[in-house]
Order: structure tokens, then C-alpha cells, then sequence
């Protein structure tokens, strides 16, 4: 499965289960995390200088976040307690509504980022991981 370098985020998760339009390059993978990494994460790259995060979505059992990517990033991500999902080609481009039913935008499309950077959104996983990390030690 080929994916490209662009920056150009997806508009629907559905191509993540084989379901979304065929055709055109893949535009974005997505990084998932457990929610509370996730919302540590954001708070990190929006209070962070020069650092910025695109499009994040939650899902409505607020267990996990989602992070869109340039595509390319899921052949070489290796964050432990994250998955990334690889596009096959079937990527749209974004959308305002929730792309996937039981979904919805935490930070939605529209903004001047179209895709977190993968290796600004490692750091900031890394950094939420290990606050997490102090604060459940100090219980």
C-alpha cells in the first residue's frame, strides 16, 4: 500500500475500515491515543511555541483522540500505547461534519493547520505520557 507526503488531511475515517470513496493519493493517517494522553497532548502543542496541531477527533465514548497526520506517518510510527493508521488511498478531502458515526471534532478542520506534524505530536505524546506518569505516582 503506496501512501505520499502530503499535507492535505482526509475528510472521512471511514477509509481506515476499507469503506471510504475509492481513488485519488492517501492525504492523512491518523495517530489514536486513550483520551487522557490525548487531551494532555493538545494542552501541550497549544501552549507550545510554534508548535501547532490540526484537526483532532473523539469518539462519543470519550475513550480515545485522534490525531490527523500527513500521510506517510503510520510506516515509521512506533509511540508505545498509540496506533496509527495507515490510508490505502481512499482519502476525501475534510469535512466539517463528524466523518465517522459515534465521533466528533475535539479541534475541527478549518484551521490554518491541516495536519499535526508527527514528529511535534511524538514529543508532545511523550511529555503527556510521562505528566500522566507523575501525578498518578504522587496518589
Amino acid at each position: 500500500m503506496e501512501t505520499s507526503q502530503s499535507n492535505d488531511p482526509c475528510t472521512s475515517l471511514s477509509w481506515a475500515r476499507g469503506t471510504g470513496a475509492p481513488g485519488g493519493p492517501p492525504l492523512c493517517d491518523l495517530v489514536t491515543v486513550p483520551t487522557r494522553q490525548g487531551l494532555e497532548a493538545v494542552d501541550i502543542l497549544r501552549r507550545g511555541i510554534g508548535e501547532t496541531v490540526g484537526p483532532v477527533l473523539h469518539d462519543d465514548g470519550c475513550d480515545t483522540l485522534g490525531f490527523l497526520v500527513p500521510a506517510g506517518t503510520a510506516a515509521g510510527w512506533d509511540v508505545p500505547g498509540s496506533t496509527c493508521t495507515r490510508t490505502d488511498g481512499r482519502g476525501l478531502r475534510l469535512n466539517p461534519e463528524p466523518p465517522v458515526e459515534g465521533s466528533d471534532w475535539l479541534l475541527p478542520p478549518g484551521g490554518a493547520h491541516p495536519a499535526t506534524d508527527p514528529a511535534v505530536l511524538r514529543r508532545a505524546l511523550g511529555e503527556a505520557a510521562r505528566m500522566i506518569e507523575a501525578a498518578d505516582s504522587c496518589r
